[in-house]
């Protein structure tokens, strides 16, 4: 049997223009608008005006009618289900 030869060890080199992502949990979310858009009780993303997540939230709903659509308020504390 022969002996194995020596091994090749391949460093991959960290790229110097991409910034340090931050982890994103269940405790920390990207929040930056007032209203919140939520999709079956779930929040996938933020608007600074009720009409604009109003308006995603209407495309949700007429692509995907089953699923249920609101938008959060987060300072009034209201939930409209649209």
């Amino acid at each position: 049997m022969e002996a194995r030869g020596a091994t090749k060890t391949i460093t991959k080199q960290p790229a110097l223009e991409e910034p340090a992502r931050e982890v994103l949990g269940q405790r920390k979310r990207p929040e930056k608008g007032q209203f919140l858009l939520q999709v079956d009780r779930q929040i996938k993303t933020s608007y600074v005006t009720y009409e604009a997540a109003e308006e995603a939230g209407l495309v949700i709903k007429k692509g995907h009618p089953i699923v249920q659509v609101a938008v959060y308020d987060t300072v009034g504390g209201v939930n409209k289900i649209i």
